[in-house]
């Protein structure tokens, strides 16, 4: 049996790392040879999950069509969030929350997207639909990508199915999912010794609206000015990426866990968006966007109705 590989997207946060990890668990438990991979560097936040559980990190991969045939996409499927070589593999399941954009199959797949706040989510449900019991440590990994994704049950895109979810998994896990996950998202939004291009990076996503080239990233704090003391040079690092790709548009967000609020760096042509989507002013090529803390639900959703209408 030839091995499947399963991974999120690049610049993977904890739901995808922590997704990839556990459907690998599930996945070995009904006898299929997978393995989980990841498409980038850890963050500080996984880092923390995975070591309180004592599980190892995937391996590191760059390109995955030399080592595989078959692939799962779980926590993403749009191409340009995937491995630069997806065009080369078979895609024969995708577990994710996400919109469907950008994504077509010569060939049938098992496709499981759900509207609720996380992937873990899902894949939680699977191990019941499967008859599979849930480790400590795999309900451990569940419940911080649960936490991660929702900003520990604040986010809007956060569902009942996600809050019981977490309830239950930090049962099985044996920790206190407040404490727990205050402590975890601390330790991702400690950015005093990231660098820039480690700050740009964490979490960034590209997206296409409606012909423009668009990218996001996010990053967690707790205090904003953190990042934005050094607003200069993440401006020089933003100016290159987008030259370099070729961006209408990116948005850098810095989102304050505490007060779940955040504040948008908008640089490129399109930089005006912003404006509009949120009637907010770019004051020194930023804002504060008042209540925003989801990229999935509060920004891309936003910019692409603006983008559809221009």
């Amino acid at each position: 049996m030839e091995k499947t590989l399963i991974f999120g997207h690049k610049n993977p946060d904890t739901d995808t790392i922590c997704s990839a990890l556990v459907y690998a668990d599930l996945k070995t438990k009904l006898g299929q040879n997978v393995e989980a991979v990841r498409l980038g560097e850890v963050s500080g936040e996984t880092r923390y999950a995975l070591d309180y559980f004592k599980v190892e990190a995937p391996r590191l991969v760059e390109s995955v069509a030399a080592e595989a045939k078959t692939v799962i996409l779980v926590d993403h499927n749009e191409r340009q969030q995937s491995a630069p070589d997806i065009d080369q593999v078979r895609v024969t399941e995708v577990i994710d929350h996400h919109r469907i954009s950008n994504f077509e199959t010569s060939g049938p797949l098992y496709y499981r997207a759900e509207p609720v706040g996380c992937t873990s989510t899902i894949i939680n449900k699977l191990y019941k639909e499967n008859g599979v019991a849930v480790s400590k440590e795999m309900a451990g990994l569940m419940l911080s990508a649960i936490i991660s994704d929702s900003l520990l049950f604040k986010s809007p895109t956060c569902t009942e199915q996600d809050v019981a979810a977490a309830k239950e998994l930090a049962a099985i896990a044996g920790v206190n999912a407040d404490e727990y996950g205050l402590a975890m998202l601390k330790a991702g939004a400690d950015l005093s010794e990231k660098t820039i291009a480690q700050l740009i990076s964490l979490d960034a996503k590209e997206f296409s609206m409606n012909g423009r080239k668009v990218e996001i990233a996010q990053v967690n704090a707790v205090d904003v000015n953190d990042v934005l003391s050094r607003q200069a040079d993440l401006e020089g690092a933003l100016n290159a990426i987008i030259a370099e790709k070729g961006l209408d548009l990116f948005l850098f967000v810095v989102t304050d866990i505490l007060n779940s609020d955040s504040v948008g760096v908008a640089l490129g042509k399109e930089a005006q968006a912003v404006e509009q989507a949120y009637n907010v002013k770019l004051d020194g090529n930023k804002a504060l966007l008042k209540g925003v803390v989801s990229r999935k639900s509060q920004i891309v959703p936003v910019l692409t109705d603006l983008f559809n209408k221009a």
